[in-house]
């Protein structure tokens, strides 16, 4: 077993290892547009205050329209990848104000110039502009944020802690916990762009293959100024007394929903954050970000972060309307193959990527083995690979190279690939304590590794059984979302048209 932890500064990245993990969203993409002339007497846009009512977007304009706070109190369109409600929900009597430029924020110039130069960011999107006040504004109150997945969360929790450490300062002040190593790697390469010219530096404590193993009483005490890991490593180094506490200021929950589940990462979790809040010395801002919080979870959450600024969408604005979402009616497993080989892989190589989504390794293994010997080039990934190959999996497919992903639930949280256009759920997801209930939260995360951002994105769902056609009753139930059926499952035709109504072809 192996830790594999690394030091990165703005530009470098000096590799540490460490203790295997348990195994199991970059929101990257943030109005990709240039950046500003950076003119600082350029008009300032005005402000609304976040009070306790839903801030809605309206609806039928241009993208990269700004206007004015209106009249009636509705705040100015800040971009346009979901009309979805945000109920923002203050605790206390601190007034926020929602920022539609960077510039609001009061940000440092070093910060501003990785925002506009390294991620070619313009303004805002909506949970930005909402939340980084809430983060960024003294006392500094504890947040538990849901937003859609691609709507730009990790620049929220990013940003907040970029803002919050001392760079002259060499000790923990920050630290960001996820579910899974993929993700805590794509959060580093957030925080490497936006924070280039910060001097600040991270330290990320993954697992690596047990070939890499270092003992962490072998390896020197973490320096950075911030931490992004998994919780079981993370653990491993502050048990170790090689990671310090009490300096840390800024605590974030990635994927908070699955970290906080009473069978997800809960007591690691919780360990961890106890830890921090009775040894800091400046008292330890919480933050909690997920696109999903079920019920339960939130009830748990309350009980143990009390007294935050809450900011929710509405259960039932959670189906992302820029992904079109299909049912495939087959009769049977060979003809859901049928499908991926003669309409997915036809169509997918005209509109992007594709990742196809299975429900265990072994089905993962066997497709990937089914496709690859009829000459369809994909590859697959599940936890049981080595992390090495798990690794170059994901960079060949981040890079363009391979076209099609297979993967478990490994990467339905987080996974930020802007070229993928259509998801497959090969089978649909169930909780793994009831197999007769959908998992509506997997679901969710699942569709959204496409149409990031705003971005155009298709989602397929091939059924086969009673059971299959049961669950996905439910989940439209669930969504109060009317899924359409493609008509024929030999249809070409069919298929062509889902994808022009989607907006791909």
């Amino acid at each position: 077993m192996a830790d594999d932890s690394s030091s990165s500064a703005a530009t470098k990245t000096e590799e540490k290892r460490s203790w295997a993990d348990e195994e199991s969203e970059e929101e990257t993409i943030s109005t990709a547009n240039p950046p500003p002339d950076g003119n600082e007497d350029s008009e300032r846009l005005d402000l609304k205050k976040i009070e306790v009512l839903s801030i809605t977007e309206d609806k039928g304009k241009d993208k990269d329209d700004v206007k004015d706070v209106d009249k009636d109190g509705g705040v100015g369109l800040l971009d346009n990848p979901d009309d979805s409600d945000i109920k923002a929900v203050p605790s206390g009597d601190t007034v926020y104000s929602s920022a539609l430029r960077f510039e609001d924020l009061n940000l440092s110039k070093e910060l501003l110039k990785g925002i506009y130069v390294e991620m070619r960011f313009q303004r805002p999107s909506k949970i930005q502009g909402i939340s980084l006040p809430m983060i960024l504004t003294p006392p500094y109150k504890d947040l538990v944020a849901q937003a859609h997945n691609g709507s730009g969360k990790t620049t929220c929790f990013v940003l907040g802690m970029l803002s919050r450490v001392d760079p002259n300062k060499k000790l923990p002040q920050a630290m960001c916990i996820c579910p899974t190593r993929e993700l805590a790697q794509q959060n580093q390469d957030v925080f490497l762009k936006m924070g280039k010219y910060t001097g600040i530096t991270s330290f990320l404590a993954i697992p690596a293959d047990s070939a890499n193993y270092v003992p962490v009483s072998k390896l020197p005490p973490v320096t950075d100024q911030v931490v992004i890991g998994t919780p079981g490593t993370i653990k491993k180094w502050t048990s170790a007394r090689k990671l310090g506490t009490r300096g840390i200021k800024i605590l974030v929950f990635d994927e908070a929903d699955h970290m906080l589940a009473e069978d997800g990462f809960r007591d690691d979790s919780l360990r961890i954050m106890k830890e921090i809040q009775g040894s800091s010395i400046a008292g330890c801002q919480v933050l909690l970000f997920s696109a999903t919080f079920n019920d339960a979870v939130k009830e748990f959450v309350s009980r143990v972060v009390k007294d935050a600024n809450q900011i929710f969408v509405k259960k039932e604005e959670l189906t992302l309307d820029k992904v079109k979402q299909y049912k495939v009616q087959c009769p049977d497993e060979l003809a859901k193959i049928d499908v991926i080989k003669d309409k997915i892989f036809e169509f997918g190589q005209k509109v992007g990527q594709t990742i196809i989504f299975v429900h265990t390794r072994n089905s993962a293994r066997m497709l990937h083995q089914t496709l690859s010997q009829d000459g369809f080039e994909c590859t697959a990934v599940q936890g049981a690979l080595k992390q090495g190959d798990r690794d170059k999996i994901i960079k060949e497919f981040k890079d363009g190279i391979t076209k099609v992903l297979i993967t478990t639930d490994l990467l339905a949280r987080g996974f930020d690939q802007s070229q993928v256009n259509l998801v497959i759920n090969f089978d649909l997801p169930v909780k793994y304590d009831f197999r007769s209930e959908p998992d509506y939260e997997v679901y969710l995360h699942r569709i959204g590794r496409t149409g990031r951002f705003g971005r155009k994105g298709a989602a397929f769902n091939l059924l086969c059984t009673d059971r299959d056609r049961i669950l996905m009753e439910k989940i439209e139930r669930h969504f109060n979302h009317t899924i359409p059926e493609v008509p024929n499952w030999r249809s070409e035709e069919d298929f062509e048209k889902a994808l022009k109504d989607a907006g791909l072809l």
